[in-house]
């Protein structure tokens, strides 16, 4: 049982503490029918709810408070039990009918979610919906086996997406092949590796990934796959392997994108909370998320 502090406010309360209108909506979308690697990406939502009970509202290196921002959990849509083709109809209608006022925050699931979520909340006007993925895969795989977790981008793509309204950050090596980079290539979409990360710094990178964005597009839509860090911190992602990311790298490029006015929905995906020790990374997709919200926080103030 947690030790109640009044001065200590959990985000598991916040979030709990629902209001008539809100600047953050959390939804669930628990499924892992999509994936390739075996997984129950499904139980993850509940986890990650009970995960925030470990962490403050206070983010004090940015010096806000999630306290100043509105917050809805509309808790999980039923989808845990559909096919595939069921899941991707149901998602996409239940994004389409959401009212735009309000930033959406989704959580995974698995990352097959992502395309069916940017087609419903593109409405129609692909052309006009940025996608940012903190990832470390292309997600271009063929779609012959269906629209698994590995296909999403290249999904949208033949959905009408524009492959320069596309912008990866933190692809591995070693974790993709020379002809998804090349289908990446032609299509137009901005790839920034590791090495970019490394080299250039987490800040600069999502700044000029936000700035390409901004200019092409009228919305953006952010896609955090817990993958894109270092095995040894999200060991419960499938797709984790050595030399990624840094948990202090993804938490500084998700306030990034919470404070910038275009990012209209973020999804926070491949965490299987089934096969995490210690809760290891489901923590990870927490802090995540509670750095896009402090972005939010200084959006709302700005």
């Amino acid at each position: 049982m947690l030790f109640d502090d009044p001065s200590w406010p959990r985000a598991s309360a916040w979030l709990a503490d629902a209001s008539v209108t809100a600047a953050l909506s959390v939804v669930g979308v628990p499924t892992a029918v999509g994936s390739i690697s075996p997984s129950q990406a499904d139980t993850t939502p509940a986890a990650f709810r009970s995960a925030l009970g470990g962490f403050s509202t206070f983010d004090g290196e940015a010096g806000v408070d999630l306290a100043d921002l509105t917050v809805v959990d509309h808790g999980d849509w039923d989808v845990a039990t559909l096919d595939l083709d069921g899941m991707h109809d149901v998602v996409a209608t239940q994004a389409a009918a959401l009212p735009g006022d309000t930033v959406y925050a989704f959580i995974g699931g698995d990352n097959a979610i992502t395309r069916p979520l940017v087609r419903g909340l593109a409405a129609g006007d692909l052309e006009r919906m940025g996608v940012l993925t903190f990832d470390a895969h292309h997600d271009v795989r063929t779609l012959d086996q269906g629209p698994r977790n590995g296909t999403p981008i290249r999904g949208l793509i033949d959905d009408g997406l524009p492959g320069s309204n596309v912008v990866q950050i933190g692809i591995h090596s070693f974790a993709n092949s020379a002809i998804y980079r090349r289908f990446c290539d032609d299509a137009g979409i901005a790839v920034h590796t590791m090495e970019d990360v490394d080299r250039r710094g987490i800040t600069a990178v999502v700044d000029d990934a936000l700035k390409r964005l901004d200019s092409r597009t009228d919305r953006i839509y952010v896609d955090f796959d817990i993958d894109v860090l270092d095995r040894a911190y999200a060991p419960a992602c499938p797709g984790s392997r050595p030399g990624g990311m840094h948990p202090r790298q993804l938490a500084a490029a998700a306030r990034s994108c919470g404070i910038h006015q275009k990012v209209v929905a973020a999804d926070f995906v491949e965490v299987d909370a089934a096969q995490d020790p210690g809760g290891l990374t489901t923590m990870q997709l927490a802090t995540t998320f509670l750095a896009f919200a402090s972005g939010l926080v200084a959006r709302e103030v700005a």
